[in-house]
């Protein structure tokens, strides 16, 4: 299942909103120049969907807009 999500950084706390047909906003800790930033959003998403987080993976990157896939 593909998911859009649009990330929020340097966030007060981390949360996962839906918007329905698969999209997403998601606030997150880090900045986005932090490497953890895409492990941050893994986790979270993994969290929240009940997915492990080797079965997520970030196929589109364009900054704050991406395309995770969940298999």
């Amino acid at each position: 299942m593909l998911i859009t999500v649009k990330a929020r950084y340097g966030a007060t706390y981390s949360k996962m909103e839906s918007f329905g047909n698969n999209r997403y906003l998601v606030y997150l800790l880090s900045q986005s120049t932090d490497e953890d930033a895409n492990l941050e959003l893994v986790t979270l998403i993994s969290r929240k969907m009940g997915v492990p987080p080797n079965r997520i993976k970030i196929k589109e990157d364009k900054g704050s807009d991406k395309v995770v896939e969940l298999s």
